[in-house]
């Protein structure tokens, strides 16, 4: 299956996996429509790509309404828009958790409501391993991926013939670690890197691959892939 006169909107496609998706698509010949929450980066993308970018905040039910009024119909839909504030369990504000929830999961379920995605097309959810290999202070990223991988698998029966899968990445070496310090970053790169099978952390581009295959595929659906370099066997 060809993506070639295909539209394909990427919630999150200013960055990280999903500038990696936007990029992918439109090499493949798909008509790409970018959608994040900061207008600036936004345009750079847009402009980059020759795609089209509309700001949109996925914790608003009347902004993500407003971007597939935008859009129109469409073919792909991919989610990868993810607003993470983690930290102890006992300690880590409420209003942290729910942000995280709120941006990660019900930012998918707004976006899987409100798009018209035609017959045969597919939305894909992007999760994390988080689901299934918990880490110490990330209770609520873990939560929000498997609740996340759940959605997908009841989705692909709500929204038949519109299929829906989820890509579950391991450690990728995206944007939104950038908060790190850089030191600290590349340590910790450094030391996943080394006690993963394949020998180093994952790109957006990695991810990306998995995604359009989930477009490509007309015979996929509530399928949850993880994506991991091993992660989840060592």
């Amino acid at each position: 299956m060809s993506l070639a006169g295909k539209k394909v909107v990427v919630v999150g496609g200013s960055s990280g996996i999903g500038l990696a998706t936007a990029e992918l698509a439109k090499r493949e010949g798909a008509e790409v429509i970018i959608a994040s929450r900061n207008a600036e980066r936004l345009q750079a993308a847009a402009a980059k790509l020759g795609a089209t970018g509309i700001a949109t905040d996925v914790a608003s039910d009347a902004s993500v309404a407003e971007l597939f009024k935008k859009c129109g119909a469409v073919d792909h839909v991919v989610v990868t828009a993810a607003q993470l504030k983690t930290g102890p369990f006992k300690t880590v504000s409420m209003d942290d958790v729910r942000a995280t929830m709120e941006g990660k999961f019900w930012g998918a379920w707004r976006v899987a409501r409100a798009a018209e995605i035609r017959a045969g097309g597919s939305l894909t959810l992007v999760s994390g391993f988080l689901s299934i290999r918990p880490r110490p202070n990330s209770a609520i990223v873990g939560a929000a991926n498997g609740a996340l991988e759940s959605l997908a698998r009841s989705l692909a029966i709500d929204l038949a013939p519109v299929r829906v899968n989820c890509v579950s990445p391991g450690i990728i070496d995206t944007p939104i670690r950038a908060a790190m310090p850089e030191a600290a970053r590349l340590d910790m790169l450094a030391k996943v890197a080394a006690a993963l099978p394949v020998g180093r952390v994952g790109l957006g581009e990695d991810i990306a691959q998995q995604i359009m295959c989930f477009m490509t595929n007309g015979f996929a659906t509530g399928s949850i892939v993880y994506i991991d370099g091993g992660g989840l066997i060592v």
